[in-house]
């Protein structure tokens, strides 16, 4: 049975302050790490912070994003390097905002996860359709391309080292979530798919749901079968809400 992953995406939010509030209230917490891990996904200027207060903890740190590079003269990008320096082990990818507003292909994030994991990294690679996508009947077209391309050469070994969210770019941040049925024919399309490069990894690999995922939803969505954990966006900017989620299990 796959173990869950309960990540928070805090995007651009978080001052220090701010930070040492939410990750305090985390840690006053409790939940249950048999079941789930948690990954907390702070910006840039907090990494170093939330590295040095969850070190030794049941709570891991991630990253938003990486440079494809490993150092030089490439103005405000951060290597995979840099970031094992401070207390990193994974790392989001291709999320939707980066694909729409840096215009990152799936070539792009096919060639980051891969200096990820050679670096030690985990990637949380992310694929998800639109909602003309979706009302056009092309989600599984969308996603299969996403998934054929972000893993494109990919082998079981890289695949055993990766984590898939699925993110309907519809559902996040709308307040409109996809129900669970909905969510868990994409994560069953997205196994399937995956299955084609290597059935064992396939099972193993732990596919996350990530739109507008909520206190009151997550059970419901974490319940299905191939819907391993979640990605959390507003939800995870709460402590009391991130600790709910994922006790939800």
């Amino acid at each position: 049975m796959r173990k869950q992953l309960i990540a928070g995406n805090w995007k651009m939010n978080g001052t220090i302050d701010e930070t040492k509030t939410l990750l305090e209230g985390l840690l006053s917490g409790s939940f249950d790490s048999s079941k789930a891990d948690m990954v907390v996904c702070p910006p840039f200027t907090a990494l170093s912070y939330a590295g040095n207060l969850l070190k030794g903890s049941k709570i891991a740190v991630g990253a938003q994003d990486m440079s494809v590079h490993e150092n030089g003269a490439y103005t405000a990008e951060i290597s995979a390097g840099m970031l094992l320096t401070v207390g990193v082990s994974f790392v989001i990818l291709g999320h939707s905002e980066r694909r729409q507003y840096h215009a990152e292909s799936n070539q792009m994030i096919n060639a980051k996860a891969k200096v990820a994991i050679e670096a030690g990294l985990t990637p949380i690679i992310c694929v998800g359709e639109t909602l003309e996508d979706r009302e056009s009947g092309n989600t599984e077209t969308v996603i299969g391309q996403q998934i054929d391309g972000t893993l494109f050469e990919f082998s079981a070994e890289l695949l055993n080292k990766s984590v898939i969210a699925y993110e309907p770019v519809w559902a996040i941040g709308t307040g409109k979530t996809a129900t669970p049925e909905m969510a868990q024919d994409v994560h069953q399309f997205i196994r399937n798919r995956i299955a084609g490069i290597d059935k064992e990894a396939a099972e193993k690999i732990q596919i996350l749901y990530g739109g507008s995922v909520k206190p009151d939803n997550a059970k419901s969505l974490l319940s299905q079968p191939d819907i391993d954990g979640a990605l959390v966006g507003g939800a995870a900017l709460k402590a009391d809400d991130f600790l709910k989620i994922i006790n939800s299990l």
